[in-house]
């Protein structure tokens, strides 16, 4: 079957080729293109010879695939289509290929698409496409304007799975995910730019450099807390990289996993980067398949089992995870500031379901009941007398995260321990901001990740002493402090070992795009952001070249004495040395 293409005068369309350059076109331009030109009457009359002869199928199929539109034959929508709506250009499409699509509509998705899925998508990297800077800025300004133009279909979708608050959305979501196509747009010449490095006085002359090149084919596993802003910031720095990517949304965040996949579909590259649906089944399936880079974001049981999947193929990865982020609030603060900030960084982020969320608040025991007036207060400024009922608050994503936080509040010795808060409605997925004092330690409130609006305060004899209470527990993804007292901040940063720290504030740091967003031990490892994207999907690989002149028989047999003398010469760096030994200078050992 010969390949099929669409080719245009030069322009700056990410293709770079040629004077009549190979266009890599979105499926709505495609169709509003060949709306243009085209009429419906091959369409109808494709139709009716599937009506009068069903055996046509085949063919039917594969002509409406070749023009870059999808056709749903099954009775039930696929988790997952080998080709969904892929009308980017160039596309080539062989008979066989397109029997196997068609032979694969309705099914569920499973290793062999994984792999078929795989196949497809490596020999898209292997023919070039992602590698040239036209392709990487075009998919990059192509979301940019995704984002800009689908708006308020994306902050609809964070509404239905979170009743994430419209401000709170675009502030979280829309804003970072535009700051972060802003900068790869702007400074991704810069990062592709191979880096100058010295050479040594024994590779001379000589000239090195590092050269940062796409690992090829790349899984990202999002998750439900943050899934617009956490599918497309990992998503991105792939691109910008120069990969080929699937991307596997979270089932949890159902409509804006749906929605992703729609918007993907119509403004990139469908030929090199694929949305993949589903729930347990297919995130198997893909685990099973080898990748040459994977980044997860969710929990360290997960975390586990993708480590395990990526190590019987070597591939690397990037976990990003979580952890008891704390807070130690210092009593020399400005107390209506810093419980504001810690609110900040509790419930009006995403209702404390964020891996940065604060965790626990560790203050002096003497200090505790101003602190929790002030929060008080603050709750009741910020969502009013019945938290439950605020507009201003994300809910509970599930059923199932809903009955875990209960259990946690109901727990024996943690329930009398709480302070203001509590109420729930579990028919709106609605808890109330719940403030708990000095709850027991070994607790499971204490013992694993809250993600939710309880809050604990654990109260030590002085602030100093929170430090070894955070040391005592495994690396949280953030830690935070609130104080006016620098040599404390200086031992916290030195002392205090996690992801990201913020002094006087809190979730701030992920804002900055020159900072690296990532954990350290149970909290993660690896990390992204800005330039770190384009790093995390980057091979550093190591060029050094040399020219023919300049040739030395030192480093060849025979080694006789002179030979010795020299070559120790060259490799310490005694110049004295070189000189007495090309001069025949004969010295002792």
């Amino acid at each position: 079957m010969p390949s099929s293409s669409v080719e245009e005068p030069r322009r700056d369309d990410g293709s770079g080729e040629g004077t009549r350059v190979k266009i890599y076109k979105s499926p709505k331009g495609l169709q509003e293109e060949k709306a243009k030109t085209t009429s419906n009457l091959p369409y109808l009359l494709l139709l009716l010879l599937l009506l009068l002869h069903p055996s046509t199928l085949p063919l039917l199929h594969f002509k409406l695939a070749a023009i870059g539109l999808s056709v749903n034959l099954a009775r039930e929508r696929p988790s997952f289509q080998a080709l969904p709506r892929k009308a980017a250009v160039p596309l080539r499409v062989s008979s066989s290929m397109a029997t196997e699509v068609m032979e694969e509509k309705g099914q569920a998705f499973d290793s062999r698409k994984a792999e078929a899925l795989v196949r497809d998508l490596r020999s898209r990297f292997e023919d070039g496409r992602t590698r040239s800077y036209e392709w990487r800025v075009f998919q990059l300004k192509a979301i940019a304007r995704m984002v800009k133009e689908r708006e308020k279909d994306i902050l609809g979708a964070l509404m239905t799975d979170l009743s994430k608050p419209e401000l709170e959305a675009f502030v979280t979501e829309i804003s970072l995910t535009k700051s972060a196509c802003k900068k790869a747009i702007s400074e991704l010449k810069a990062w592709m730019k191979p880096e100058k490095v010295k050479t040594s006085i024994i590779t001379f002359p000589s000239s090195a450099e590092i050269v940062s090149e796409p690992f090829g084919v790349v899984l990202i596993i999002s998750t439900w807390n943050f899934p617009f802003l956490l599918s497309l910031d990992p998503l991105i720095g792939a691109i910008s990289a120069g990969n080929a990517v699937v991307l596997k949304p979270s089932e949890s965040a159902p409509a804006t996993s749906s929605l992703l996949t729609k918007l993907l579909e119509e403004y990139v590259d469908g030929s090199a980067v694929r949305v993949v649906e589903g729930a347990v089944p297919e995130t198997t399936a893909l685990l099973e398949q080898r990748w040459d880079k994977i980044l997860y974001t969710g929990s360290g049981r997960v975390a586990r089992i993708v480590m395990a999947a990526a190590a019987k193929h070597l591939t690397p990865v990037i976990l990003e995870l979580g952890g008891k982020c704390p807070a130690i609030v210092d009593s020399n603060v400005d107390l209506e500031v810093a419980a504001k900030r810690l609110m900040g960084g509790k419930w009006t982020c995403n209702n404390g379901q964020a891996c940065i969320a604060v965790d626990h608040i560790i203050t002096p025991k003497s200090f505790a009941p101003k602190l929790i007036e002030a929060l008080r207060a603050g709750v009741e400024e910020f969502f009013g007398k019945n938290p439950t009922e605020s507009q201003d608050m994300s809910r509970v994503v599930n059923r199932y995260h809903f009955a875990r936080l209960a259990k946690l509040m109901d727990e024996d010795g943690v329930s009398e321990k709480i302070v203001f808060g509590g109420e729930r409605d579990e028919g709106k997925l609605r808890i109330a901001p719940t403030v708990l004092l000095d709850v027991p330690g070994d607790s499971q409130i204490m013992q694993e990740e809250i993600f939710g609006p309880l809050l604990p305060i654990v109260t030590v004899d002085k602030v100093e002493d929170g430090i070894a209470l955070v040391n005592s527990r495994p690396k949280p993804l953030a830690a935070y402090l609130f104080t006016k007292n620098d040599l404390l901040k200086q031992q916290f940063v030195q002392r205090v070992s996690a992801g990201g720290m913020l002094i006087n504030d809190t979730v701030l740091h992920l804002t900055v795009p020159g900072l690296p967003f990532g954990g350290v031990g149970e909290s993660g490892m690896g990390s992204y952001h800005g330039k770190f994207s384009f790093d995390a999907f980057s091979h550093k690989k190591a060029v050094l070249s040399r020219g023919f002149v300049g040739e030395i028989n030192t480093r060849y047999p025979p080694y006789t004495p002179k030979k010795q003398r020299l070559l120790k010469a060259l490799i310490g760096g005694n110049i004295i040395g070189i000189i007495l030994a090309l001069i025949g200078w004969n010295t002792k050992e």
